[in-house]
């Protein structure tokens, strides 16, 4: 099973102010989600849906390495067992979703709806007529104020005409609902942001490919959407190291704390956060890449 590593980590290196498009929408969501996420560091147990996304996009990824030919839904399909048992080596800590599973059923269940997933991909797109540039791409860049954007990015396609880029997100879940949409454009915004400031050209076209809908959204940016988006994560970095000097982490709750793992620990359900570490570790897990403890919402 590929494991991603964030180039360039080193783990007794001074830290650097590093921000991924999930610890921002942690910030954005919840103060205290972040905080326990990237300052305490606490662990969380793999969920079933975040898992099944952590499979999902390892077989589109390997789907891009067979010829285009061979890009079908059976062949696709037929990925989904070996990749789950190459995440189960990896990560044996997986194997606690189906501890109860005594007869396999359960586990056969979650693996057809993970084909499923897979299956309804080839309803959005053609595979057969794509070779893409990169497929999980590790990008970062470092602003002028010093903060380092870092983060994968699932797929990137280059028009061979004119040398336009798309940058494609798969998401196992559903589409939001009109009105909802920005946070996850806001994921592709800062992807955008990433690549523009490397290779200064903006992206074409943001693409985000909803697997549990069947539905695509997408969106066309421009500089001056991406010079907003730099201003708002400048803003939000500042909010950050706000809450760092005075230890204010509130929380925020919301629909969303039905997906945390730290309701016990959280004040707006009873708890009490553990004390704050006394110094702050770099932050080489800030990089977006595929995981079965990524927040269910975002997988």
């Amino acid at each position: 099973m590929r494991t991603h590593t964030a180039p360039g980590d080193d783990p007794g290196a001074e830290r650097v102010p590093s921000l991924s498009p999930s610890r921002a929408a942690d910030f954005m969501t919840c103060p205290l989600l972040y905080r326990f996420r990237t300052i305490d560091r606490l662990p969380e147990p793999p969920s079933s849906e975040a898992t099944r996304g952590t499979v999902v996009h390892s077989v589109l990824e390997r789907l891009y390495e067979l010829p285009s030919g061979e890009r079908t839904p059976g062949r696709a399909t037929e990925l989904v067992r070996p990749v789950w048992d190459a995440l189960l080596e990896a990560e044996p800590a997986v194997a606690e979703l189906f501890a109860d599973d005594s007869d396999g059923s359960a586990l056969a269940e979650w693996l057809a709806s993970a084909e499923a997933l897979v299956e309804r991909y080839f309803t959005l797109e053609d595979p057969t007529r794509l070779e893409p540039v990169e497929r999980e791409l590790y990008v970062e860049t470092t602003l002028d104020s010093g903060l380092r954007l870092r983060g994968y990015v699932d797929r990137l396609d280059r028009a061979e005409a004119t040398g336009d880029l798309r940058v494609v997100d798969y998401k196992t879940g559903k589409a939001p609902r009109a009105g909802f949409e920005q946070r996850a454009m806001f994921q592709m915004r800062f992807y955008a942001l990433v690549l523009w400031r490397l290779h200064g050209r903006v992206p074409r076209l943001l693409q985000l490919i909803y697997l549990g809908s069947g539905e695509l959204l997408r969106y066309e940016p421009d500089e001056a959407d991406l010079r907003a988006t730099e201003r708002k994560l400048a803003a939000l970095w500042a909010a950050i190291e706000r809450a760092t000097q005075s230890g204010d982490w509130r929380a925020s709750p919301s629909r969303l704390c039905d997906w945390c793992s730290h309701q016990a620990l959280c004040p707006a359900y009873g708890g009490t956060p553990p004390p704050l570490p006394e110094t702050v570790a770099s932050s080489p897990d800030d990089d977006e890449a595929p995981s079965p403890r990524t927040s269910p919402v975002d997988a």
